[in-house]
């Protein structure tokens, strides 16, 4: 094979990477309206919600996947695709942290949790079945105030260069 084939697969390879990936952020963000902020209830990144709680609290956090996508045929060096389960207590907290270089995906499998997020006038209600795209922008906390866990699936573009407490969202 020669390089110019070599590179024109490359180049396709992350074409359908970042097309699968801008998909299924396409497909969440449709799909679900409950669970997100309201259209009128949107303001400016740090007139919403103001920041809270800095440690985590009760949010066992299991990295049950990741992939160094250097190696990938997408090829995106010092990140990782990892997919983590976290289970939030009653009254568990994952404290204050931003989105800006770390785009993620939070399925809720089960219970109820609120967001307090920075752009958005009132706090957000996820349940069960719910998906809640965090990207650039959002800088938010979560609590899960019901009287059950509630188990979360999160998916993330980890920067590995980055250092963060592991329950962060």
């Amino acid at each position: 094979m020669n390089i110019n084939t070599t590179q024109k697969q490359t180049n396709l390879l992350r074409i359908a990477v970042a097309s699968v990936f801008a998909g299924t952020m396409a497909i969440a963000a449709t799909a679900v309206s409950a669970g997100e902020c309201p259209a009128d209830k949107i303001v400016a990144d740090g007139q919403g919600q103001k920041p809270g709680p800095s440690a985590p609290k009760d949010v066992p956090d299991v990295v049950r996947a990741s992939t160094d996508l250097a190696k990938e045929p997408a090829m995106i060096k010092g990140r990782q695709f990892r997919l983590r389960q976290l289970e939030m207590k009653p009254g568990g907290i994952v404290p204050w942290h931003p989105h800006n270089n770390r785009p993620a995906m939070i399925y809720i499998v089960s219970g109820e949790v609120v967001e307090y997020a920075s752009s958005c006038a009132v706090p957000i209600v996820h349940k069960a079945g719910d998906v809640a795209p965090e990207k650039n922008g959002t800088s938010h906390w979560w609590q899960n105030t019901g009287k059950t866990p509630a188990v979360l699936i999160s998916v993330d573009l980890f920067p590995v260069e980055m250092k963060m407490d592991q329950h962060m969202m």
